[in-house]
């Protein structure tokens, strides 16, 4: 079928390769430029080519060295307004093509957030950031949006500040002088980048901002190369946070997989605003300042961004509706990393931790019941993003668990697994051609017992079922939890008592924990009814989970405090969590990653809807565009 969240015509034409030509302008928050299509002619005598295009202004366009006729059509909410490009005639399949088109973003870019410098670390100077999943490169660059059809991409970028995108720089070189020692914020300097690899649009990326580099040591003979991106006076925190681990991360994934094909493998630390915990980009993984905790607590995010190496960027899903075959699939296989560096143990604790979000998501879709599912037939022109929760990536990859156990554990998994990334990367596929891949597998290299182990899975269930629970309760090994668990039941078992002081808890109940297993004892005491709200002050500051700057255990504990919107708990956090989220004056969004902002907004409207609306009217325009757009539906602004 084809991508209902595209109004090109890919299938009859489709781009192989794309130059950008642009020029950054920070004072009107605008990328001017131009792009040039290098396409292939996919069936006889096609008429015109058609883009995707949100909030452009488009000026000219050339079709082989010619100005061409062009049409743009009524803007559709969602899908932007398709952009009718007329080719000349007589066109046969194979032949080539060349498309040229001016134009300009808007300030409204759904896939761009210029920031003022108040809003970034170090306050000197603006920032920009691109985020184009799942269909805001439309709102980048005229293209043909959609995950079905992969291209490569060059790109040349002129700024009065350094340019990353997610692609191999080209000059001027990256262990050389910022900014190629010219003066930041003052003289422009010329960028240029290339990506060898086919990618889908949504990874195209771009940041610009007073950025600094520092390579990490080589890791034994890899040829590629990673390091860090951040402002100056983050450089030298992200530097130690990410060191030590990221090269070892990625040295394990290809081990079990297939070798790491883009070269390299930066990180790139955002301002505060940024909305994802981690954005998988070829080449440069965006990474929010959340993950910077000091103490490399929650540095295994990166373990997830390099897994979409191979399942997202490699094997990309070839429209929304299997979105889980990238991050269920990423899931999965982040956990099964953590099992090699770590224990079996580890990798199941984490199955547990997201247990708890995955529940949530399905509670949250419990009347929008479609969404529930791991394969979603989206209309056409749907909003892919009203999908978006947690259930393709816990769910996908308990699914893809329960195949590891059924068919014999992971020793007969992960053979499967190299056969299923050599086969697809660089790839766009469907769910069927997953489901195919693995009986053919079965059937080659199990014989008939294993193929009737397939036959015997209730896939109906899980690709299409509804409801708040798996298709298969799965076990986990709870070692790791049981502590946790304990803890919990035992601030459950102590809410008669009037005075928590007397209470036998210390700061030692605690000691030996890991921020995981701090997590985990918070997410469990939810389970529970609301806790008395001067349990709940016990229990911050005892614990210093109140005013932790680790997000991951504020923001538990502050479900903890809104559990029950009508308790005295969450009328006396409220207030506190709004300020949380914007910060105490909204010139800061402190946590405007959606794991965060997202749930929180919601639990506050729950309480005070018009505590959620004051707070959101204050610093909206410092959220994302899609964050935001996002937020005016959890606070009732907007209709789901």
């Amino acid at each position: 079928m084809p991508d209902p969240t595209t109004q090109s015509n890919y299938l009859q034409i489709t781009s192989e390769h794309i130059a950008l030509n642009w020029r950054l302008d920070f004072d009107f928050h605008i990328i001017s430029g131009y792009v040039i299509h290098h396409l292939l002619v996919k069936e006889e005598h096609v008429e015109e080519v058609i883009f995707d295009t949100s909030d452009l202004t488009i000026s000219d366009i050339e079709v082989a060295g010619q100005c061409a006729q062009f049409s743009i059509a009524a803007v559709r909410e969602v899908m932007g307004a398709a952009l009718h490009v007329k080719l000349p005639t007589g066109l046969k399949v194979g032949e080539r093509i060349i498309v040229k088109i001016s134009y300009k973003t808007s300030k409204s870019s759904g896939a761009l957030q210029w920031l003022s410098k108040e809003h970034t670390h170090g306050k000197d100077f603006p920032y920009l950031y691109s985020q184009c999943q799942p269909i805001y490169a439309r709102a980048l660059v005229p293209i043909q949006d959609t995950t079905a059809a992969k291209f490569k991409y060059s790109a040349t970028v002129v700024s009065k500040f350094p340019v990353l995108l997610s692609a191999l720089r080209i000059s001027p070189p990256v262990d050389g002088p910022a900014h190629d020692g010219k003066i930041v914020g003052e003289d422009f300097v010329t960028y240029t980048y290339d990506q060898p690899i086919p990618i889908p649009p949504y990874l195209i990326a771009i940041a610009s901002g007073n950025v600094c580099y520092r390579t990490f040591p080589q890791y034994q003979d890899k040829q590629w190369k990673t390091g860090v991106w951040a402002e100056p006076g983050q450089l030298e925190s992200a530097y130690w946070e990410f060191s030590e681990d990221t090269p070892r991360f990625l040295a394990t994934a290809e081990a079990l997989l297939t070798p790491y094909e883009y070269g390299v493998y930066d990180l790139l630390v955002l301002p505060p605003a940024s909305l994802y915990g981690g954005m998988e980009h070829p080449c440069l993984t965006f990474l929010t300042p959340t993950v910077v905790t000091g103490d490399r607590t929650l540095v295994d995010v990166v373990i997830h961004e390099i897994t979409h190496s191979w399942f997202g960027n490699g094997i990309t899903h070839s429209e929304a509706s299997h979105f889980w075959l990238n991050e269920g699939w990423t899931t999965y296989f982040e956990r099964v990393v953590q099992e090699v560096l770590y224990s079996r143990a580890h990798r199941d604790f984490h199955y547990i931790i997201g247990a708890k979000p995955l529940h949530d998501s399905l509670m949250h879709y419990k009347d929008r019941t479609k969404y529930q599912r791991l394969v979603i037939d989206f209309d056409y022109g749907e909003d892919p993003d009203d999908a978006y929760s947690s259930v393709p990536y816990e769910k996908g990859a308990n699914l893809l668990l329960y195949l590891e156990r059924v068919l014999g554990g992971l020793d007969i998994f992960l053979p499967y697994m190299k056969d299923y990334a050599k086969t697809f990367l660089g790839k766009s596929i469907t769910t069927h051609d997953w489901k195919s891949h693995l009986f053919d597998y079965y059937g080659r290299n199990g014989g008939e017992e294993k193929v009737k182990v397939l036959d015997g899975i209730d896939w109906n269930a899980w690709l299409y079922g509804e409801g708040l629970k798996l298709p298969v309760q799965m076990d986990y090994d709870l070692s790791m939890a049981k502590e946790s668990y304990n803890l919990a039941k035992k601030w459950n078992g102590a809410r008669s008592t009037d005075d928590v002081t007397a209470l036998n808890f210390t700061e030692k109940d605690i000691t030996g924990f890991d921020a995981y297993q701090i997590i985990v004892f918070l997410e469990h005491l939810q389970t529970f009814p609301q806790l008395p709200l001067q349990h709940v002050k016990r229990l911050g500051s005892l614990y210093r989970v109140a005013k932790t700057s680790n997000a991951e255990l504020r923001f538990r504990f502050y479900e903890i405090a809104l559990k029950d919107p009508a308790s005295p708990s969450a009328k006396a956090f409220v207030t506190e969590v709004a300020k949380w989220i914007i910060g105490d004056d909204g010139t800061c969004i402190i946590k405007g990653r959606m794991k965060f902002c997202r749930p929180m907004f919601r639990a506050v409207t729950r309480v005070n809807q018009g505590i959620a609306v004051d707070a959101f009217k204050i610093a909206q325009e410092r959220f994302h565009p899609i964050v935001r757009k996002m937020i005016e539906k959890d606070i009732g602004l907007t209709k789901q």
